[in-house]
């Protein structure tokens, strides 16, 4: 089997955000998306932007063009929110993001009528009825296909860093999960989704594709659902793993790390220099640390099993990459991951809201619906 890798510019950037439509007054979602996508599809075709509908009812997700820049695709984030909120706001529905809704039930959620979708939930059974989760995909533009696989596979060892910063999914319908992000391991469960295979060409990625179609466990490329994967179509890297992202500024941090790795790697790659790899029983393990303890994991981060805080070594990882950054132009938001860090993720600010509101969580899907259209509050006193 050949799969074409389309031509996209190096290290380019694009976004997509799946938001929820929630009720202002309970919190509780609304699957209104379809009233909705119709006028917003057609609003944003001729525009850089796209809105669209995704596996349930309850949600939007909107998608930026190519973006030269971080600030490019963020703006262009931006813009179909504010075309987002413009039909939302008289139609009296809420926005927020989260890699799940605090307390809302899966059985009440109504999936899109659409046959993939359909199909979807058909073969997967009660864990696709359970996929209430949100998340961030961010795409990386690659100009050599050769060196899609190698930068893949060294990607991964920075999953558990992207997967801690965006953590924003500490409670399920109702409950305290004690997971920093439950929707990592909920979503795992569907097929050909967690951690990519350690393939190492793009000969072994056609030759996985082959088998996986002829077998029929997937009809083409496209639903591969790695938490890394190739998206030949677009000429892309696309990073899969993270909760939805509560603010538009994180986003963009999370955008600004992914995006200087790529380069990074790339430029090792143009220098002859092997890519480093972790054993894959490490990537496990580091992928349930930061689904279960977030920015307070200690990852592995080599071969010999050597491990640090991730906040520290996130820090170490900024600071390392800042003049790759300031060579994309993504420096301020890259440097937002350390306010990350320091601040605290979602995923403490949702625990912290349902704390001072004695555990009721409506008070943290309003949270949401607030840090979503103004931005992260300051921290709530202890």
């Amino acid at each position: 089997m050949t799969i074409e890798f389309a031509s996209s510019a190096r290290s380019t950037v694009g976004l997509e955000w799946e938001v929820m439509l929630a009720d202002p007054a309970t919190g509780d979602l609304v699957g209104r998306a379809p009233e909705l996508l119709t006028a917003l599809e057609a609003q944003s075709a001729p525009e850089r932007h796209t809105v669209t509908g995704e596996l349930l009812t309850n949600t939007i997700e909107v998608t930026s063009g190519i973006g030269t820049t971080v600030a490019d695709a963020v703006a262009d984030i931006g813009a179909a929110i504010d075309a987002v909120r413009r039909a939302t706001d008289p139609a009296g529905i809420e926005l927020l993001s989260a890699g799940s809704h605090p307390f809302a039930q899966w059985f009440h959620q109504r999936v899109t009528d659409k046959t993939r979708y359909r199909k979807l939930i058909e073969r997967t059974q009660w864990w696709g009825r359970n996929m209430m989760i949100w998340g961030i995909h961010v795409h990386i533009g690659v100009e050599d296909r050769a060196k899609v696989l190698p930068i893949v596979g060294a990607l991964t060892s920075y999953l558990p860093h992207l997967q801690a910063l965006a953590a924003s999914s500490p409670y399920w319908a109702g409950e305290r999960t004690g997971y920093a992000s439950n929707r990592a391991l909920v979503f795992q469960q569907l097929p050909t989704a967690g951690l990519p295979w350690a393939l190492e060409s793009w000969t072994e990625f056609e030759r996985y594709v082959d088998d996986m179609t002829r077998t029929g466990v997937m009809s083409d490329a496209s639903e591969i659902r790695w938490d890394i994967r190739p998206a030949p179509r677009w000429g892309t890297i696309e990073v899969r793993a993270c909760d939805g992202m509560s603010t538009l500024a994180e986003l963009a941090s999370v955008a600004a790390l992914t995006q200087s790795l790529v380069e990074f790697f790339s430029r090792e790659l143009d220098e002859g220099r092997a890519l480093p790899m972790l054993p894959p029983w490490f990537h496990r393990e580091n992928k349930w640390r930061a689904a279960r303890y977030g920015l307070d994991a200690d990852v592995i981060v080599d071969r010999a099993g050597s491990q640090v805080p991730v906040r520290e070594h996130l820090d170490a990882v900024v600071d390392d990459l800042m003049p790759i950054a300031r060579d994309l132009r993504c420096a301020d938001e890259l440097a937002g991951v350390h306010s990350i860090v320091s601040e605290g993720a979602s995923y403490e600010r949702q625990l912290a809201a349902a704390h001072h509101a004695d555990g009721d969580l409506r008070a943290v899907v309003h949270h949401l619906i607030d840090e979503f259209r103004n931005g992260p509050a300051a921290p709530l006193p202890d």
